[in-house]
């Protein structure tokens, strides 16, 4: 089940938010969770079946009406499950009159996905 970040979450997120190339720096990671606490337009989902095992992060354009998927990012040990997919799905069923886009670093997974 997807379910909105709060700020209770802050530990488990930037440990799942590590794992994406682009967040292995301590400053840049803090920046990015600061990001997404603070900007209007930045989102960030937490995937939860018994405990909370995935992120997806997105930007919203209104200019062209698209969530750009910013970081996608699911616990090692529970990869290869379709979790990401899953995520992704339930990312377009939440907003279904949007457009589901990557941005360069999550587009060969969602391409994956097939959503856009």
């Amino acid at each position: 089940m997807l379910i909105r970040y709060k700020k209770t979450f802050e530990k488990i997120a930037m440990g799942l938010m590590s794992f994406m190339p682009t967040e292995k720096d301590l400053k840049k990671l803090q920046q990015t969770m600061k990001d997404y606490e603070t900007d209007q337009s930045w989102q960030l989902f937490l995937w939860k079946e018994e405990d909370i095992i995935g992120l997806v992060g997105v930007k919203y354009h209104q200019d062209t009406n698209d969530l750009e998927v910013q970081h996608i990012s699911v616990n090692p040990s529970h990869r290869f499950q379709g979790i990401g997919k899953q995520m992704v799905k339930a990312l377009k069923e939440m907003y279904p009159d949007k457009n589901i886009v990557p941005n360069e670093h999550t587009t060969a997974f969602i391409e994956k996905c097939d959503v856009c």
